[in-house]
C-alpha cells in the first residue's frame, strides 16, 4: 500500500506556508512564531532558536538537517541532503543500477551562522558556530567556526571576528538600519 503521510504533510505545509507569506511583509517575527513550530512539525532539528528563515528556503529532507541557536537563513537557500550523481557515476563506469540510487547525508548549521542569498548547502555540510556564508555559495564539508565563506567552492575569506572589528569601528559614520527587539 502507498503511503500518503509524507505527501499529504508536505501539502500541508506548502499551503500554511503560502498563508504565512501574507504575513511576513506585515510582521516577520510573528511570520516566524508561526513558521518555526510548522519546520518542528515537519521534522527539522533546532538546539535553538532560529533568528530567521526566508520562507522560500528549500529544505530537502527537514529530518536530516539540524539547526542551532539564531541561524538566519535568506532568500532562496537550498539546504539538500541527497547526491543522485551517484547513478551517473555507476552508469559511467559501467554498472548502472536498476533504479536511482543517493546518497544521503546530514546539515547541521551551529549558532550564530548567517546564510547569505542564494547560498547552496550540499550534502553532509556542518557548519560551526559564529559563520557567516556569503550569497551565491556551494558549500560543503566543514566549516570552521569563527569563519567567512563565499564562493564556489566556498572557502574561507575571512575570520568574522576579525570582520566584526572592521564593522563595529564604522557604525558611527554608517547608515544603519536597527530592528525593533
Amino acid at each position: 500500500m502507498i503511503s500518503l503521510r509524507r505527501p499529504l504533510s508536505r501539502l500541508i505545509f506548502h499551503a500554511v506556508r503560502m498563508l504565512l507569506r501574507a504575513i511576513e511583509p506585515i510582521s516577520a517575527r510573528l511570520c516566524m512564531r508561526a513558521y518555526l513550530p510548522l519546520l518542528r512539525a515537519m521534522g527539522l532539528r533546532m538546539t535553538g532558536c532560529p533568528r530567521y528563515i526566508a520562507l522560500d528556503a528549500k529544505f530537502d529532507d527537514f529530518n536530516r538537517i539540524t539547526l542551532g541557536d539564531r541561524v538566519v537563513i535568506s532568500q532562496r537557500v537550498i539546504l539538500l541532503t541527497h547526491d543522485y550523481s551517484l547513478t551517473a557515476g555507476l552508469r559511467a563506469i559501467g554498472e548502472a543500477p536498476e533504479t536511482d540510487i543517493a546518497f544521503i547525508r546530514p546539515i547541521t548549521l551551529g549558532d550564530n551562522v548567517f546564510v547569505g542569498m542564494g547560498a547552496t548547502l550540499l550534502p553532509g555540510t556542518v557548519i560551526g558556530d559564529d559563520v557567516v556564508v556569503a550569497a551565491g555559495s556551494v558549500v560543503r564539508g566543514t566549516v570552521e567556526p569563527d569563519s567567512i565563506v563565499a564562493g564556489n567552492p566556498a572557502q574561507v575569506v575571512r575570520r568574522l571576528s576579525e570582520r566584526a572589528q572592521d564593522w563595529k569601528s564604522r557604525m558611527e559614520d554608517a547608515d544603519l538600519r536597527v530592528d525593533k527587539a
